[in-house]
């Protein structure tokens, strides 16, 4: 196959590969693609610049993502995209060797994740009960907090699960995370009785837009009109800020993903395995569950220093 004419089918071409080959998740595409054409532009335009780029060329890429104050995570992120381009494109014949293939990227560093006290997640859901003025957004937001806390899915798997998954009053869900790999979550008595009730609700909504409109029904336990069928992740984003409005917290370190980090920390702080915390957040790999420890460790230490008799910070 001989190498495409130009960089913008250069990048589309491997993104299609990616979605065919690995699978990759819709999000992901999106995130090679933002990255590839901004060393599209970097580089003075659309033409076939995958084709010329030598390693100088990258690491002068870095250097100015670097001066521009990107975050070293960002950094290696768009050298990754890079690196897994040119190694198609070395496959497929259109080059004949990887010029970032030997570029070592800046070195990660591992912030704790941002987690809630079960005290705050109380009132975080308490507001989702209580905040929207109807009945059917309330049922929705409750629904939605609920199952994001008892199962520590991605907000991205939350907005988009099927609503098969829920029928029947499961004890467990069916989950459909990264790279298409599935896992199964249980659902804790309050977030089944509170699916239970938005069901209801949603079923008679569809059904009545079936009747008035002749809408078919929707496959997703959270319908909306938009081009997905689903509500959107920005969507539940800016949701949960209004949440923690309401709560009395401080919305800039409140997002979906709080959550999440809150549903691993309280369950190894309740003596859960961290092999079963890897399960139930489909971590492909251990070693990215192990930072909860720290997270643990972390608020252990602060608790030492400020209620110790002998700690200078005790009161």
């Amino acid at each position: 196959m001989s190498a495409p004419r130009n960089a913008a089918l250069w990048v589309d071409t491997f993104i299609e590969a990616q979605a065919a080959e690995l699978d990759a998740a819709q999000n992901t595409q999106l995130a090679y693609a933002r990255d590839l054409m901004d060393f599209v532009a970097w580089s003075d335009g659309p033409g076939n610049v995958f084709s010329a780029v030598t390693k100088a060329d990258v690491e002068a890429y870095l250097i100015h993502c670097e001066a521009q104050g990107l975050a070293a995570s960002t950094r290696a992120r768009r050298l990754s995209a890079l690196k897994q381009l040119f190694r198609f494109a070395y496959e497929e014949g259109w080059r004949a060797d990887n010029p970032a293939m030997q570029i070592k990227g800046p070195g990660k560093t591992k912030s704790l994740p941002q987690t809630l006290p079960p005290e705050a997640v109380e009132a975080l859901l308490l507001a989702a009960e209580q905040t929207a003025k109807t009945a059917h957004d309330r049922a929705r937001d409750t629904a939605l907090m609920r199952l994001l806390y008892a199962t520590g899915m991605r907000v991205s798997e939350l907005v988009g699960l099927p609503v098969a998954a829920v029928r029947g009053n499961p004890n467990m869900v069916l989950v459909r995370g990264k790279g298409g790999r599935e896992r199964m979550v249980p659902l804790s008595p309050d977030a089944r009785e509170a699916v239970g009730h938005w069901l209801s609700i949603r079923d008679a909504r569809e059904d009545t837009l079936r009747m008035e409109a002749g809408t078919p029904p929707s496959r997703f336990l959270f319908p909306s009109n938009g081009k997905l069928g689903h509500l959107t992740r920005n969507w539940f984003f800016t949701r949960i800020k209004r949440f923690a409005l309401e709560a009395q917290l401080d919305p800039s370190q409140i997002t979906p993903h709080t959550l999440r980090h809150a549903f691993a920390t309280h369950l190894l702080a309740g003596g859960a395995d961290l092999r079963v915390i890897q399960t139930l957040l489909g971590h492909a790999d251990v070693s990215t569950t192990e930072i909860y420890t720290h997270v643990l460790d972390a608020r252990l230490k602060d608790l030492v220093l400020h209620n110790h008799p002998l700690s200078s910070d005790a009161s």
